[in-house]
């Protein structure tokens, strides 16, 4: 594990429920397996505050904290700018066997983005 994947995890600011939320994005099935749903509050144009929750390891909060920091202050189409690959090459690398956290972390952030679009679109 490397050590920003150590002190992401370790040191999680944006783990658990935002105040108020403007859209909601989730991979995953809830207690059969690997799962995580992020949180956003804003709108299209511009993250305001974003959090996660996750039934998974220290790597999976890792890039859960990664992908809600970075996402705030820019609008939510740059999500389509991070792959799981990116993540995984910025964090230096996860575990064998580990990469599917980074895919989940991306996914559920792009699924966030894309409630987020989608709602702003029916008002």
């Amino acid at each position: 594990m490397s050590l920003l994947v150590q002190s992401l995890s370790q040191n999680a600011t944006n783990l658990g429920h935002l105040p108020h939320v403007d859209a909601t994005g989730r991979v995953g099935v809830p207690g059969a397996g690997h799962y995580m749903v992020v949180e956003l509050a804003g709108n299209p144009s511009r993250i305001e505050a974003a959090s996660f929750q996750t039934y998974g390891c220290p790597n999976a909060i890792a890039c859960g904290q990664f992908v809600t920091t970075w996402i705030v202050g820019r609008p939510a189409s740059d999500t389509t700018r991070i792959t799981p690959d990116d993540l995984m090459k910025v964090l230096g690398g996860l575990p064998l066997g580990k990469e599917h956290c980074a895919a989940l972390a991306v996914n559920a952030l792009v699924a966030a983005a894309q409630d987020l679009a989608q709602q702003e679109l029916q008002q």
